[in-house]
């Protein structure tokens, strides 16, 4: 089995900025993916992008992208093809060429891909490292994956996320 470090707490407390970090030191050794907030001009939140550590992107969710049978989470309609194309498809290149498996994050939006689900369970279920962010919340997926036994879950919080690049970069080489 590999090792898998989840990585949970509040939102906004930094633990995209923790795995932006772990994943900036590892640079070539990590692939996979993060999001990132879209804000308007009026600095209000109107979406969320997905960027790939190789510069891929695209958006994940949008207020604009609502109607179309597509899901919702809250405002936000969720493109579940730009999950699939861009995130999952760089979770399969991160873990073909033995690279550290980055996905953050594994949350409401992002649980409506089945194919992410299967390629989270393909990494963690084989010997790849893998570093992510879960929801704090309940969801039979995510507590099922929390309670693995060779899953490790460590909060963030404003005291620890200063810290927690260094501590990580420790466990992923141990």
């Amino acid at each position: 089995m590999g090792q898998t470090l989840l990585l949970t707490g509040r939102p906004g407390v930094g633990k995209t900025t923790v795995i932006r970090r772990v994943a900036r030191a590892l640079d070539d050794l990590a692939g996979g993916f993060y999001t990132e907030e879209i804000r308007g001009s009026d600095g209000r939140r109107t979406g969320f992008r997905l960027i790939t550590l190789n510069g891929q992107e695209g958006v994940m969710a949008h207020v604009d992208l609502r109607g179309h049978r597509r899901p919702q989470v809250s405002r936000y309609g969720v493109d579940v093809s730009v999950i699939e194309e861009v995130g999952v498809a760089a979770l399969q290149q991160a873990m073909a060429s033995a690279r550290v498996v980055v996905v953050d994050e594994i949350g409401k939006m992002e649980l409506f891909c089945d194919a992410l689900k299967e390629t989270v369970e393909e990494a963690v279920r084989g010997e790849h490292r893998v570093l992510g962010t879960v929801m704090a919340g309940a969801h039979p997926w995510v507590d099922d994956l929390k309670d693995r036994e060779h899953v490790v879950v460590w909060e963030v919080t404003v005291t620890n996320r200063d810290e927690l690049p260094k501590r990580i970069r420790r466990w992923l080489i141990r």
